[in-house]
């Protein structure tokens, strides 16, 4: 058995008033570009799955989320080639500001049971229907 790094990544599902969930597609120059995904990214050391979601939430998209307004629905155990993916997703329905792409990529409001007409990197696809059954 090889030693495989493990890598924690945290994302968001942000929930509008209509039910619909806010993805965004990776741009041109980062690995998996094209590909649509929840908002998130790597936590930093020391810092616990929250706070790196709050963080990344106002650096991606310029909004700001209060800890008590994200709840964790479920995660996503993914093998890549080179590394495994551990995946906690977080449903957040309130936060402050405008949400704006802050990193150059596109964004979509996309209502959950359409979710699938969009290409997602391997690890996001199952996270899917648990969105659809809590919104749809």
């Amino acid at each position: 058995m090889t030693d495989i790094k493990l890598t924690l990544v945290v994302a968001c599902a942000l929930v509008d008033a209509d039910k619909r969930v806010l993805i965004a597609q990776r741009p041109e120059g980062k690995t998996l570009a094209g590909l649509w995904e929840f908002p998130g990214g790597k936590l930093e050391p020391g810092e616990r799955p929250e706070q790196s979601l709050i963080r990344e939430l106002a650096e991606e998209l310029g909004i700001t989320v209060a800890e008590p307004c994200l709840a964790p629905l479920t995660f996503a155990s993914y093998a890549y080639e080179t590394f495994h993916l551990l995946m906690p997703l977080y449903v957040c329905r309130r936060w402050e500001g405008l949400v704006t792409a802050r990193e150059g990529q596109s964004l979509a409001w996309v209502r959950a049971n359409k979710l699938r007409d969009y290409p997602m990197p391997p690890a996001d696809i199952p996270l899917i229907p648990h969105l659809i059954d809590l919104l749809m």
